[in-house]
């Protein structure tokens, strides 16, 4: 496809005004426009972000549309819905969100998009389903940011607990973009050593490396981060610029997105983290970790998990 470089951001609240700072700072987008049921707030967060624009020296156009500017957008990001509130699961925001997504979906499609759809707004995986199923894109223009965040998480807290810079280490995380959500273990990497060989020469860091504390301490990032200041936007903002930026300059970036599986991982009609090559054709490949039984457990449990969510709005 062509890229024109434009892309609409439906939401313009804490993550969409962030996905569209994050975009206008990399140069990754010549045009955003924003789609808000309040256009006062949204014409509000455009001029702010003009103003950066100018103390910054960036040339973005930015504005409020309406869902005709999909028809050329290279990219929507779909950030719409409430912020996560203390204590609260992502899978809790389903209804909330499910009962706005009707006003979104069918616009889209009447409007001719034809490029990719990146879904923000929680339930991420159950959210990206519902896209796939109901616009007629191919899987690999349509997905979620899934685990992509859950694994930025990951990498820093090994790397802070080892002292190594975190682009020394490779971990993914897998599966829903919430408490269902694994690690690979034998996946996990530091400067190319596996993680059970570095426990071994490191036994003073044993505990904190333990797989069942980092997989909390993953599961628990979100929230005290909410708990604290009411939502999560600069990590997410970044990742979803992140990804736009590997689709634009075909850097076939490895990263987990939630995306429709048709038998990868033994599972099938439904979206869930896994391992991508994202590179200018959207997702170029999933690829197929080999899993332990325990972590092909955890796959089939994530699963079923997203699957019950589904059919309970279907």
């Amino acid at each position: 496809m062509d890229f024109t470089r434009k892309v609409v951001i439906i939401g313009a609240g804490n993550v969409g005004s962030h996905v569209a700072l994050n975009l206008m700072v990399g140069q990754y987008a010549e045009e955003i426009v924003f789609l808000d049921i309040n256009e006062a707030a949204a014409n509000a967060q455009v001029e702010d972000l003009k103003d950066m624009l100018t103390a910054t020296h960036r040339h973005v156009k930015i504005r409020v549309g309406t869902y005709d500017d999909c028809k050329d957008a290279s990219f929507i990001v779909m950030t719409a819905g409430r912020s996560r509130r203390p204590g609260e699961s992502r899978l809790q925001m389903l209804q909330s969100t499910f009962k706005i997504l009707g006003g979104i979906v069918d616009p889209i499609a009447k409007s001719g998009f034809s490029g990719f759809l990146i879904c923000v707004s929680n339930p991420a995986d159950v959210v990206a389903e519902y896209f796939y199923r109901n616009l007629d894109l191919p899987r690999t223009h349509v997905f979620s940011t899934g685990t992509s965040l859950d694994t930025v998480r990951l990498r820093r807290h090994i790397a802070s607990i080892v002292d190594v810079d975190r682009d020394q280490v490779d971990a993914f995380v897998m599966g829903e973009h919430g408490d269902s959500s694994f690690i690979p273990r034998t996946h996990v990497t530091i400067g190319g050593i596996s993680l059970e060989e570095y426990k071994r020469s490191h036994p003073e860091l044993q505990s904190k490396l333990n797989h069942e504390y980092l997989t909390e301490t993953v599961h628990k990032a979100g929230g005290t981060i909410v708990a604290g200041k009411g939502s999560t936007e600069f990590g997410i903002g970044a990742v979803v610029a992140m990804l736009i930026a590997s689709i634009l300059h075909n850097e076939r970036l490895v990263t987990p997105l939630s995306v429709h599986l048709e038998g990868e991982y033994g599972e099938e009609g439904v979206s869930v983290g896994v391992p991508c090559i994202l590179g200018r054709n959207g997702i170029k490949e999933i690829l197929t970790l080999e899993l332990s039984e325990e972590e092909k457990k955890a796959m089939r449990s994530s699963c079923k998990v997203l699957r019950d969510a589904f059919a309970s709005i279907s």
